[in-house]
């Protein structure tokens, strides 16, 4: 019986400007060790900033690009989001990060009047519309709630992301680490990881948990 694919869109490199490390890593391990094969993809543009996580600063002038840093995490191993194909894939999942909301779209912006990427969409768009669960971890459900609502997610307790979630016409629901929120009818599973104030081994507790719920809907 083959494994279930799952499709692992990155942002960049590091939690002020791309994905976050510890939640892709901690990702990707939950899904190897629930049976399940990553392939990693991100898209090919420029990063919205680039960030110095030592002093938490913006770089002056600095670019990257948002595929070339997410293979740092891939070990190499990622394709262009624009290959994406719905049909070789069992399960899509975004791991969180700032990147996820200034690359993969303008929530950091924008707020709930953002823009998302248009090889995001597709690839959100094409997984929903064929039935297959998508799941989110930290801030990356603001994109589901843009185009999926009123689809049911959550952030953790973070209000003010909460109230934006809302006004796009998706449901929030407060969650705590370990849980994670189901929306069964859209085949959604959303995480808080660090929307809260967390430990690694929590962290890698809600990736555990989003993916068992994802392979659950796998059947």
């Amino acid at each position: 019986m083959a494994k279930p694919v799952f499709a692992v869109v990155l942002s960049g490199c590091g939690v002020m400007d791309g994905s976050e490390i510890h939640e892709t890593v901690l990702a990707l391990l939950a899904i190897d060790r629930q049976g399940g094969v990553a392939q990693c993809f991100a898209p090919d543009i420029d990063q919205l900033d680039v960030i110095d996580h030592r002093t938490q600063r913006a770089v002056a002038g600095e670019r990257r690009n948002v595929l070339a840093e997410s293979a740092r995490i891939a070990r190499g191993r990622i394709k262009p989001l624009s290959a994406f194909d719905p049909a070789k894939a069992d399960g899509l999942v975004f791991p969180g990060g700032y990147g996820a909301a200034k690359n993969l779209c303008s929530f950091a912006l924008d707020g709930p009047d953002c823009t998302i990427d248009p090889d995001v969409e597709r690839a959100i768009r094409g997984m929903a519309a064929a039935g297959k669960p998508i799941g989110a971890l930290c801030i990356a459900p603001v994109l589901l709630a843009r185009l999926l609502a009123p689809v049911e997610v959550t952030v953790g307790n973070d209000a003010g992301t909460a109230s934006a979630i809302e006004q796009m016409g998706a449901r929030h629901r407060v969650a705590g680490h370990g849980e994670v929120v189901i929306d069964r009818v859209r085949k959604v599973v959303s995480c808080p990881c660090y929307m809260l104030d967390a430990t690694v081994s929590q962290i890698a507790d809600d990736a555990h948990a989003a993916v068992a719920a994802m392979l659950e809907m796998m059947g």
